[in-house]
């Protein structure tokens, strides 16, 4: 997965997102590998058309769709869904409404804070949000990561 390319295309396209999922851990300093980048969207119109030219260079595809089929990758499909999981020319980006335990694009932002990594600045869930939306999603992997990160927090309290 190449996440400084498809991050800096994100950022340069002004599209407003927060990065969740593995690459936040990352950020916050888990050692966890993640083969794909979670990102949580905004909805309104004109972030989906952002959005939409932002990623149309990479020739997304949902993940599980076969190669024949036809798919159109525009802004009306994305308003007609609200989870994409998709395959690109540089890795998996996995694209969300809504986070688990958390709520839609603005309340992932309030809890939020900015980092500056491939020479741009974004948003990734604040460390207590993200084991707040990992113990919410509840899948073995989400379970798994939550000692550590847990213990990143104590780390930072302390």
């Amino acid at each position: 997965m190449h996440f400084e390319r498809a991050i800096q295309a994100l950022c340069d396209a002004g599209v407003d997102f927060v990065v969740i999922g593995g690459v936040s851990a990352t950020f916050h300093g888990s050692a966890r590998v993640t083969y794909d980048l979670d990102v949580c969207y905004s909805r309104a119109s004109s972030n989906l058309g952002r959005l939409t030219a932002a990623l149309a260079p990479f020739h997304p595809r949902p993940r599980d769709f076969p190669d024949g089929l036809p798919f159109l990758w525009d802004e009306r499909t994305l308003r007609n869904g609200t989870v994409f999981t998709l395959r690109t020319d540089i890795g998996e980006i996995d694209l969300l409404a809504e986070v688990a335990g958390i709520g839609d694009y603005g309340d992932a932002k309030a809890r939020s804070i900015v980092v500056e990594a491939f020479d741009r600045r974004f948003q990734t869930l604040d460390l207590r949000a993200l084991i707040q939306a990992k113990r919410a999603a509840g899948r073995e992997k989400d379970l798994s990561a939550l000692a550590e990160l847990e213990s990143l927090l104590e780390a930072g309290d302390s």
